[in-house]
């Protein structure tokens, strides 16, 4: 049932990664409903990712744990001036915030629990959350279904015109035209951390092959101080970029960069969206359900991805990390059920294993 609608509104208040995987849905949004105003809610430091998106019109952030006063500034910003309210989401807030924001909702709504069942009461169309065995962009295009509009898959990556300069300004290589290949090397959580031993001797292999290294990271302490503590290994020249670029900076840099190697973060998405080679590590995270999407692919049901194993999927190289108890995927955070603990799967994958399927799928490398 397409809706009609003049002011629509997505809500995806979930973190960088996940928000940019929102965007093929917003392109299928923008593509039907050309004139209309289409507002994206995500949280406070995540709308970086969606810079310069030209299917958005505005970008509403609120904060992950908010004061009642902003819950107040937010209700009062969004209540009755929707025609349409969309929650990419299950939770309770952001049904409730779709509620609020119009009178005609649809959303993804958890398995049925009579708990629950409230969610499905009051949106007009709903389909069912799947963690196992949907992609999550597939997953965010059964509300373009449900709207009876034309799927399109493309992940949007952030733009600013002045990306290039910024770039020129803050690299000390000519990057449009040497070769490079960008390194990410901190996750947010623990759990998905690779070894430090590994990443230092798969830097030493790139650079014996002549290219510059650049690296990329937030601006956090934490991944400072871990960027900083393995510069020593890294090859001469090697670039750190780690808390100096936006996202749409990161973007276009990828752009250039003839291989990208990082663990499963939001830059991990954000390099499968450009297209160029894309080697994912991937420990405890169920790949079907959180790969990066392949750039120009197209998987109306399911995903691109099986459950386990090494896989080459369009510019897509995802490299699982294994366990003797033959756990993986365990989709769990870590062998100790929490952020902050290892991930044996992750810490037994040699440098030489991703190498060797370096050399295989990228022999140009």
């Amino acid at each position: 049932m397409k809706i009609a609608a003049n002011r629509i509104l997505v809500i995806a208040t979930r973190q960088i990664g996940d928000v940019l995987l929102v965007t093929p849905l917003l392109h299928s949004i923008r593509r039907a409903y050309p004139d209309a105003c289409i507002d994206v809610l995500v949280f406070e430091n995540k709308a970086d990712i969606l810079s310069g998106n030209p299917d958005i019109n505005t970008t509403i952030t609120i904060a992950e744990r908010p004061s009642s006063e902003q819950y107040k500034a937010l209700l009062s910003h969004i209540f009755r001036r929707y025609d349409l309210a969309i929650s990419t989401l299950t939770g309770d807030r952001p049904i409730f915030y779709a509620f609020l924001a119009a009178k005609k909702r649809i959303s993804v709504v958890p398995a049925d629990r009579w708990q629950d069942k409230w969610k499905r009461f009051i949106n007009q169309a709903w389909c069912e959350f799947d963690d196992d065995n949907t992609h999550t962009v597939t997953q965010n295009l059964q509300l373009a279904k449900l709207l009876e509009i034309p799927l399109h898959y493309k992940v949007q990556l952030p733009q600013h015109p002045d990306s290039i300069k910024r770039l020129n300004d803050c690299l000390p290589f000519a990057w449009q035209q040497e070769k490079f290949i960008v390194l990410h090397l901190l996750p947010m959580w623990f759990y998905k951390r690779w070894s430090t031993k590994a990443w230092c001797q798969l830097a030493s292999y790139l650079g014996q092959k002549n290219y510059k290294i650049v690296l990329t990271g937030g601006n956090g302490h934490t991944e400072l101080s871990y960027i900083e503590t393995l510069k020593p290994c890294m090859p001469v020249g090697t670039v750190n970029t780690a808390g100096q670029l936006h996202f749409s900076e990161v973007a276009r840099l990828l752009q250039s960069a003839s291989l990208y190697i990082g663990p499963d973060t939001a830059v991990t998405h954000l390099a499968a969206a450009t297209g160029i080679p894309t080697v994912a590590l991937f420990g405890p995270t169920n790949p079907i359900k959180w790969a990066p999407y392949p750039k120009a692919y197209t998987c109306e049901l399911g995903s691109p991805y099986q459950r386990k194993g090494m896989q080459k999927k369009g510019n897509i190289l995802l490299i699982q990390g294994e366990d003797e108890r033959q756990c993986v995927p365990c989709h769990e955070e870590g062998c100790d059920r929490h952020r902050q603990s290892n991930s044996r799967c992750l810490q037994n994958l040699s440098a030489n294993t991703v190498i060797t399927a370096i050399q295989q799928h990228y022999p140009h490398i």
